[in-house]
């Protein structure tokens, strides 16, 4: 059978039969139409389509048509789960049901998702050689209990287990993989995956793991197999993925974590306890652990020098030339890894070899990592020390300390590593340009040459489901009464629409300063609170918001986009600050001067293009269904007074008319003591 495109998305098309209340869109039937002829032509199309277009039934009718008619694979790739299992769970099986002939579609995720039964039960029979805590020991239960349950092998049907690090036990390696030699190698869930993922015609996975196997590409290997056409859904986020993968990071808690799994020194546990060697290989296991503690020595003074040099600078972070540490952290590691090299050729069986061959390979690639961030041998890279959550330390508490590199521009890697190749280049997401049929910003970023663009309006009726607030009252950050208007503001807009309010900051000290200001008066008036930061994962304060109509949620960047909430417990979306980034973020600086050295202006060019398509995702957790409604309030008065703040405006859905917040007058409370708050017109 031939699939029609167009037919099958019309208004009497299968589709339309099978899914009640389905309705055709101009809209998609227009970006079907761009994907199905890009994917002909092995192409390269950016499309920005509007909440509510149906974008994926757009690229997943087409793609499907190629495969049924060309025998061709097609990988469509996702930032978030949810997204993920919206496909695998929802789309594509309705889509299976009306198109008679057969394709297959895999959800593909990375090895470390799976568990090994025969990791797995050589854990369990080491456990009180490889495990201290009894809370330990009772996660590697749980995870017992699940293993011959489950159907899948993968983490994501795991329950939350006590001590989440003990999975690493138990997982898939591709290090200490037995491959056919595995006694449970016909029952592995990781093999059954691959098999499936090799012929599978319609694959599914993340950004990341897509960026990872790209990156792997370029030195020869590869995880995904061969595919002649990619979709990049939610493209906005493709950068900054790219720039992670193409960077490498190096972490004192990763470090002590690979070291404490090898020999717990205070517990006299770890993986080395548990190695069954030959006669004669006892000794090289002391060696080892011996050579653990040295690293764990070389550690404490490789990250304790990154520490004060990162003190020394002013906290600043960036580090702009190599060498300005001492390393005695690659020569303790490497000593490390070639001592474990023995003890896995001393290993009494493939089982123990395997785990040793993983830790060496592990231990190894640290090693390499902190000699390339160090000396800065990773070409196209800003390095910068960042200093996170607190941790002991010889002479007291100090932050866990990274030595990090990114690609500063992703542009030259994947025009070679992706849009060089011959495969065709979908990418679509509701933000993608700057302003109307603007698509330059995010072309540049990405390296993409000439592509063929296409904007796509939302079918919804934006300016009678949305209201647009612009506060002009509030002061300047600067001012020493920033923060307690802000609040006094959040807390105004809050109750205008009692709660079902995200408020969305561009700092984590700015949020948790209005948290500890407004909590107290929110709670009193009935209203939930949740606040990113404080150690509840975000997909849990999702579920907790949308449990009480009355909520408040208050955000960072990760809240400005990706996040789908419908009907009323979203009713208010409030945008504290324009989303600019920190100028003095290392990757921000490079980003600067790398515009700056080619002539451009990097404000007008990078700062406000990234800002704007921050926003619009902002302003796009609003409203993501027909029957969504709301108000959506900015409270950074350059929106209305500076005049880029018109470009923020322009790049909203048409026929939205801003109402402007003049200066904020005093106003009784109906339910609660008086404050003051501002006043529109």
């Amino acid at each position: 059978m031939s699939v029609h495109v167009a037919a099958l998305l019309g208004d009497a098309g299968a589709i339309a039969r099978r899914l009640p209340g389905f309705e055709p869109r101009p809209q998609q039937l227009q970006m079907a139409s761009a994907v199905e002829e890009c994917l002909a032509r092995s192409g390269r199309l950016m499309v920005e389509a509007g909440t509510g277009t149906g974008k994926s039934f757009a690229y997943l009718v087409p793609a499907i048509q190629r495969i049924l008619s060309h025998r061709e694979r097609v990988v469509i790739c996702t930032n978030t789960i949810a997204l993920q299992e919206q496909l695998i769970d929802k789309d594509i099986p309705l889509l299976n049901a009306v198109i008679p002939d057969e394709f297959s579609a895999v959800l593909v995720k990375g090895r470390g998702n799976y568990v090994s039964l025969r990791r797995l039960r050589l854990a369990s029979e080491r456990a009180d050689r490889l495990l201290g805590s009894e809370e330990e020991r009772h996660s590697l239960e749980l995870i017992e209990d699940w293993a011959y349950r489950t159907t899948d092998g993968t983490r994501s049907t795991l329950p939350q287990l006590p001590r989440e690090q003990v999975w690493e036990h138990a997982q898939s390696d591709a290090g200490n993989c037995l491959g056919r030699r595995c006694p449970n190698h016909d029952a592995c869930f990781y093999q059954a995956a691959r098999r499936r993922m090799e012929n599978g015609d319609l694959l599914v996975c993340n950004h990341a793991l897509f960026f990872s196997d790209l990156a792997l590409r370029r030195i020869g290997r590869g995880f995904l197999p061969d595919y002649q056409h990619v979709i990049l859904d939610e493209a906005h986020a493709i950068e900054e993925v790219a720039c992670e993968h193409f960077g490498a990071r190096l972490s004192e808690s990763r470090v002590a974590h690979l070291l404490r799994t090898l020999h717990d020194s205070r517990q006299h546990r770890g993986g080395l306890w548990t190695v069954r060697v030959q006669d004669g290989g006892e000794g090289t296991i002391q060696q080892a652990i011996l050579a653990v503690d040295r690293c764990r020595e070389a550690s404490e003074a490789f990250f304790g020098d990154l520490w004060r040099w990162h003190q020394s600078a002013g906290g600043a972070g960036r580090v702009r030339e190599a060498g300005i540490v001492g390393n005695p952290l690659t020569p303790a590691l490497s000593e490390l890894a070639a001592l474990l090299a023995l003890v896995r050729e001393r290993a009494s069986s493939d089982g123990d070899a395997a785990e040793v061959n993983a830790w060496q390979q592990r231990t190894a690639d640290m090693a390499a990592a902190a000699e390339a961030l160090v000396a800065q041998s990773l070409s196209g890279c800003v390095y910068w020390v960042e200093a996170g959550g607190r941790r002991k330390a010889h002479g007291g508490a100090r932050p866990d300390v990274a030595l990090v590199s990114a690609a500063v521009d992703v542009g030259p890697v994947l025009r070679e590593n992706l849009f060089g190749r011959e495969v065709s280049v979908v990418m679509t997401s509701a933000t993608l340009s700057t302003r109307p049929g603007d698509f330059r910003h995010t072309a540049v970023a990405l390296g993409c040459d000439d592509p063929t663009t296409l904007q796509v309006g939302s079918p919804f009726d934006y300016p009678n489901l949305v209201e647009l607030y612009l506060d002009v009252s509030m002061p300047e950050p600067s001012s020493p009464a920033y923060v307690e208007s802000l609040a006094d503001r959040v807390l105004r807009h809050v109750g205008e629409t009692d709660g079902g309010a995200f408020v969305l900051f561009t700092s984590i000290d700015t949020m948790h300063r209005v948290a500890e200001l407004a909590s107290h008066e929110l709670v009193s008036r009935g209203h939930p609170l949740h606040v990113q930061g404080l150690g509840v994962p975000n997909r849990l304060l999702i579920e907790r918001f949308r449990q009480d109509e009355r909520s408040v949620l208050f955000g960072v960047s990760s809240f400005w986009q990706g996040i789908d909430v419908r009907g009323r417990a979203l009713r208010n979306v409030i945008i504290t600050r324009l989303p600019f980034e920190v100028p003095d973020l290392p990757l921000v600086q490079a980003r600067q001067e790398l515009v700056q050295s080619r002539g451009g202006n990097a404000f007008m060019d990078d700062q406000l293009p990234r800002a704007i398509l921050r926003f619009k995702q902002g302003f796009g957790r609003l409203v993501r269904s027909a029957t969504d409604s709301g108000r959506v309030v900015v409270l950074d008065p350059r929106i209305a007074t500076k005049r880029y703040g018109r470009l923020f405006l322009d790049s909203l859905p048409e026929g939205i008319e801003p109402r402007i917040i003049r200066a904020p007058e005093p106003e009784p409370l109906d339910d609660g003591p008086s404050y003051d708050g501002p006043s529109w017109d």
